[in-house]
């Protein structure tokens, strides 16, 4: 018999289920609690009801679980600190969407060498959440691949789809079944209008195929999500942080009957790729903030232990500790620097009435 299918996959191999690996890597009690309680800390921001800024930061890609956390207990001390006008989630990004060829990802690839162990990914990343959750830190994630929520969206507590998949119709079906808010990057070009759209359309009802927690397909039948919002990363013709491209967004936003609520991303095209300019949008961030722009509801910093970035060597023992695989980030001692200052700026602001200093 001559085959038709299949022809050029070269191996097939089982996979745990999600509720097999929940039952190695369990979620305490206490863990929901403390996830259901940050989750709604991110909502009332998102609505209003809290006027702390949502601040999303961490390493670009986690590649390494030690140094993950380390800077998380670092972030949850500097958290503790800033508490009155942030909430700080930490950034962890386990799939990275690539525009050509590269790592894919800890959870894709945890031995950073093609070989592709996606079941021990998923399995140090679920733990790593959990561990980072434990500490006294939300995490927040990109959703990339379909399947993967199932594995750990019951650790989320906040999630974004990327530039590069908010056109999918599958990740907004995706979207408006997940359990926390979602964020949709404008396009890579800088176009608004492909999150916007996705914005309204994971706000309403979705059919989709899934698996289930025992890796069978299903049909997932969705209520929507009404906790989608915008978040601005720039394109190809520059940044689109300064005051008339947010109120431009706003605008397009009221306009399509969707909440007012953006979060700017103080890296990519914002930052034109360029690490050492993250803290010039965040003082740009503040500065709206302060002069009364209360829609922007928070921002995110690409930040790791170590500034820069670093290519993945062939001997892994060569690799240096806490810098990026991928986008070069800021490190914690400008980290802190910047989030301590803007903290200042907020408060003499609320004190003196709106009086701002340069980060």
């Amino acid at each position: 018999m001559l085959d038709s299918q299949d022809i050029r996959i070269k191996k097939i191999e089982k996979l745990r289920t999600p509720r097999e690996i929940a039952e190695l890597i369990p979620l305490s009690d206490d863990d929901r609690k403390r996830i259901l309680s940050f989750r709604k800390r991110v909502n009332d921001i998102l609505s209003g009801n809290d006027n702390r800024l949502l601040a999303i930061v961490g390493p670009c890609s986690i590649h390494d679980p030690d140094a993950a956390i380390d800077y998380a207990r670092k972030l949850k001390e500097l958290s503790d600190k800033l508490s009155r006008h942030f909430f700080i989630v930490m950034r962890t990004y386990f799939e990275k969407p690539r525009t050509n060829l590269g790592w894919k990802g800890l959870i894709l690839d945890p031995d950073m060498d093609g070989s592709g162990n996606i079941e021990k990914g998923i399995m140090v990343a679920r733990k790593l959440l959990i561990d980072i959750t434990e500490i006294g830190l939300p995490v927040g994630c990109e959703v990339l691949d379909p399947i993967i929520p199932q594995y750990i969206d019951e650790i989320m507590s906040w999630s974004s789809i990327g530039a590069r998949t908010t056109e999918s119709q599958t990740h907004r079906n995706l979207a408006s079944g997940l359990s926390v808010a979602v964020g949709f990057k404008n396009g890579t070009s800088g176009d608004l209008m492909s999150a916007i759209n996705a914005i309204k359309s994971a706000k309403g009802e979705a059919s989709f195929i899934g698996i289930n927690k025992d890796g069978l397909s299903s049909v997932y039948r969705t209520t929507g999500n009404d906790e989608g919002h915008l978040i601005l990363r720039g394109g190809e013709d520059g940044p689109n942080y300064y005051e008339d491209e947010v109120e431009h967004a706003l605008a397009l936003l009221r306009e399509n009957g969707l909440r007012e609520a953006v979060i700017i991303d103080c890296s990519h095209a914002n930052s034109r790729k360029d690490y050492t300019r993250e803290k010039r949008v965040l003082r740009s961030v503040i500065d709206q903030v302060v002069w009364g722009n209360d829609k922007i509801k928070g921002f995110m910093i690409e930040s790791n232990l170590f500034e820069g970035s670093q290519k993945i060597p062939e001997n892994k023992a060569d690799l240096r500790y806490g810098v990026s695989v991928t986008d070069a980030c800021i490190g914690w001692a400008e980290t802190e620097r910047i989030l301590i200052n803007a903290a200042s700026i907020l408060d003499k602001a609320a004190e003196a009435g709106g009086v701002l200093e340069v980060l």
